[in-house]
């Protein structure tokens, strides 16, 4: 692709003319105070640059751009800063990947087939579940979808009960798109102990009950009693479930869940400066044909060869679109051959290391920031990758997060009366984490 656009400023003039608009108008939704005036550009304000200036004025204004590779980061709430192999970005870089990241007609590529399928199998193992689809847009979407796809097998049920538990983004993401079919959702708190289960509903007209397991706040939650109490009640169970952390807890499949989704981007997507991610969807085999998106299957050619193709095809391209189950007609094609490369490296040992190493450090770090008596476990159970903590009252949270920032470092997302969230990953050694703790000691008690 190239960096130059050949269109002059006729042609621009004429193309605008023809939709009625001005150049202006097509920035209009952009806030005055987020854009930048030429002016402010002092290298361009004088006189306009050539192309090889202007390259080297943005190159180094990108650079002013930190990572977490620049600092270091204690950030989650969905997105995880997990070591990814020199080998997953040199693969996915080749350009029978790159080039098709988002196909529209996936039939014609037998490897892009192939590598979805791969990825179908790779989920149903990490779940326990029967069926994959080749993935979502993200983890929220991939939520949203689940509740859909439980309304329209439950066709009489009233309403869906969503765990308080969920990530913040989804439970808005879920609520949109059921406000826009209007569909009713009820909204269950976390009881003192971070758990969702003794908030379960009774009653006949509920669609499905959906929990997060890690919840938002890290905590395990008991799947078990999420698939008890919506069966008892005649409702699909929905697992919204962190796939890195299945290489250490029970499968959802295990505890007989129905639906289960959730965001894949700890599988080798890296951060991606909050995107694009990945999203995956499975469910049991007497629900895959309410199922949204593409579902990659295997087959003989007519020679008896193995062949791919796509199967089970319910969405609007395929059939009358008042009978499709979605509008989903792409998938994040490429980051779910990401991640498929990433497992195939990683293996069942190494996955299991990664989230073994994973949750260890996160109690490691608790524990010592607990230690230095300013911060109080927010619950009492088991968690992985991340954790909430209450800061004592005398420390302002975002006073303190702005203070490690001046020290190259990224502290954790501030919630509701004082608590801070925070995750580790297998990334962080225990020199890292102890000059973290010593740092917000020293923060802390100077600002106290």
């Amino acid at each position: 692709m190239s960096n130059y656009v050949p269109i002059s400023r006729d042609k621009r003039a004429d193309m605008l003319a023809e939709v009625g608009l001005t150049l202006d108008q097509l920035y209009a939704h952009i806030p005055e105070e987020l854009k930048v005036k030429r002016e402010q550009l002092k290298v361009m304000a004088d006189k306009p640059l050539d192309e090889m200036s202007l390259r080297n004025y943005f190159a180094e204004a990108a650079a002013l751009n930190k990572t977490v590779e620049d600092y270091d980061s204690y950030l989650g709430g969905g997105y995880y800063d997990h070591y990814v192999p020199s080998a997953v970005h040199h693969l996915i870089s080749r350009q029978e990947f790159l080039t098709s990241y988002t196909p529209y007609q996936q039939e014609i590529s037998q490897g892009t087939l192939q590598a979805t399928f791969e990825w179908q199998t790779y989920i149903c193992r990490l779940t326990g579940m029967d069926v994959s689809n080749s993935s979502m847009y993200d983890g929220a979407t991939a939520t949203a979808e689940a509740a859909l796809m439980a309304f329209r097998d439950k066709r009489k049920a009233e309403k869906i009960w969503l765990s308080a538990g969920l990530n913040p983004q989804y439970l808005e993401t879920v609520a949109t798109y059921l406000d826009a079919q209007g569909l009713a959702y009820e909204i269950g708190d976390l009881d003192e102990h971070g758990q969702s289960h003794t908030a379960f509903p009774e009653g006949k007209d509920y669609a499905a009950f959906v929990v997060q397991s890690p919840n938002f706040y890290g905590v395990v939650e008991d799947l078990d009693q999420l698939v008890a109490a919506a069966h008892s009640q005649a409702a699909l169970s929905i697992a919204v479930c962190d796939p890195l952390s299945l290489g250490l807890l029970k499968s959802p499949g295990e505890s007989g869940c129905d639906i289960v989704v959730g965001e894949a981007q700890p599988l080798g997507a890296g951060l991606n400066y909050g995107g694009p991610s990945l999203g995956y969807m499975t469910c049991t085999n007497a629900l895959v044909r309410k199922m949204p998106g593409r579902i990659c299957g295997e087959t003989v050619d007519a020679d008896g060869n193995k062949a791919y193709v796509l199967t089970l095809q319910a969405r609007e391209q395929h059939i009358r679109r008042e009978r499709a189950t979605s509008n989903i007609c792409t998938s994040q094609a490429l980051l779910a051959t990401q991640a498929t490369i990433y497992m195939s490296l990683m293996g069942q040992e190494g996955l299991q290391e990664v989230a073994a190493q994973s949750a260890d450090k996160a109690r490691y770090l608790h524990d010592k920031l607990v230690a230095t008596g300013l911060f109080t476990s927010l619950y009492d159970q088991p968690f992985f990758r991340e954790f909430a903590v209450k800061a004592d009252d005398s420390i302002d949270l975002h006073a303190l997060n702005a203070a490690l920032l001046e020290e190259c470092i990224l502290g954790g997302i501030v919630l509701e009366d004082n608590v801070w969230l925070l995750a580790a990953t297998e990334k962080k050694s225990q020199q890292k984490m102890d000059h973290f703790v010593a740092v917000v000691e020293k923060l802390a008690r100077k600002e106290a």
